[in-house]
């Protein structure tokens, strides 16, 4: 069994393994594996190919196709479109192994083993990450555990609260977001839906950001857009999203931190889930937002108010985010622009 990690240990794993040794990441579609390795390596500023072995008829779709060397009268394999010809190392992403035929996957063998296609070496420094599915919903192929043996493999199991904090930082629709925070278990869906015909919509990841890209503008979506959302994230969860429309939603950490006066009767109000939600906004807000341009003294002063406010399971909670490392800014903020709620904080934590 594959040991978990989450986005933040990924990144960990790619930074700390070194090149010659192959990742799998076993994880549902939709959760973001391409994006990640995409960016990492990106700014990395190593070039990444991803060939999707499902989609692969013959294994000369991977290794390239025979032709005579006439100076040689022997049979020669042509590079792939793919393959590095300058020398520059590339990170090579096989998606979809686990759907690979067969022959496919006899020929990534010796890629994995050897870093050579057809007599072909990658060049040196050239990373080799493979990505399956896991799950009775998916078609897949059996890999061959001497195939599996020459990976690293991982479950990638990122958190919700990790896409939260993607999603403020890339201008999702703030009613998904606060739709996720308050409804977790809606932004992959269910693992054990019994589907029908594999036509029943499930919510993932990529799913909500076309979601997002859809109302981003629209402010009261009307039953059409209903129906198009639906058809993305599936009848019930596009269901539940347009009824929490209707119902009273939580001031947004924006408005708390700039105008806390006017909030506090509300939050005074608000039962610990509620403030729990209310805490992981605020501190999204500091990791994904631009301060210089807003008055510092007004968010300092509104923080500090809001926190100090706060009865002492709602308390425990906002030091538990401060202190798990997720929020550097929100840290940063409050010991340069707020040291007495710091002072609280630590005299809170020698408390407990």
């Amino acid at each position: 069994m594959a040991v978990n990690i989450n986005t933040q240990e990924l990144l960990q794993v790619l930074e700390s393994t070194p090149a010659d040794q192959n990742i799998m990441l076993s994880g549902r579609h939709g959760i973001g594996k391409s994006q990640i390795l995409t960016d990492y390596f990106t700014q990395k500023g190593m070039r990444i190919t991803t060939l999707f072995l499902g989609q692969m008829s013959d294994p000369g779709d991977l290794i390239g196709l025979p032709n005579k060397d006439e100076k040689s009268g022997k049979t020669v394999f042509m590079p792939p479109y793919w393959f590095p010809m300058d020398g520059e190392p590339i990170v090579l992403f096989l998606d979809e192994l686990n759907r690979a035929r067969p022959e496919v996957l006899q020929t990534v063998m010796d890629l994995t083993l050897n870093r050579t296609l057809a007599g072909r070496r990658l060049p040196e420094g050239s990373r080799v990450i493979s990505a399956v599915n896991d799950g009775e919903e998916y078609q897949l192929t059996d890999l061959d555990p001497a195939l599996v043996s020459r990976f690293n493999v991982y479950n990638f199991r990122p958190t919700a609260q990790e896409w939260l904090l993607w999603a403020s930082k890339n201008d999702i629709d703030s009613r998904i977001i606060s739709f996720i925070q308050e409804n977790p278990k809606s932004l992959d869906g269910s693992t054990d839906m019994k589907l029908d015909q594999g036509l029943e919509k499930t919510p993932d990841r990529r799913g909500w950001a076309k979601v997002s890209a859809i109302i981003h503008d629209i402010k009261e979506p009307n039953n059409v857009h209903k129906k198009i959302i639906s058809g993305i994230i599936g009848m019930k969860t596009g269901a539940e999203f347009f009824n929490s429309f209707s119902t009273d939603r939580l001031v947004d950490a924006r408005s708390l931190l700039t105008n806390y006066a006017k909030h506090k009767a509300a939050v005074k109000k608000y039962h610990l889930h509620e403030l729990s939600i209310l805490n992981e906004s605020v501190c999204r807000f500091f990791e994904s937002n631009d301060i210089s341009t807003m008055n510092i003294e007004t968010l300092s002063k509104n923080l500090a108010d809001y926190v100090k406010g706060l009865d002492k399971e709602a308390m425990a909670h906002f030091v538990s985010l401060y202190e798990s490392g997720n929020y550097p800014q929100t840290v940063l903020f409050i010991l340069k622009h707020a040291k007495p709620l710091y002072v609280v904080i630590q005299t809170f934590v020698k408390m407990l």
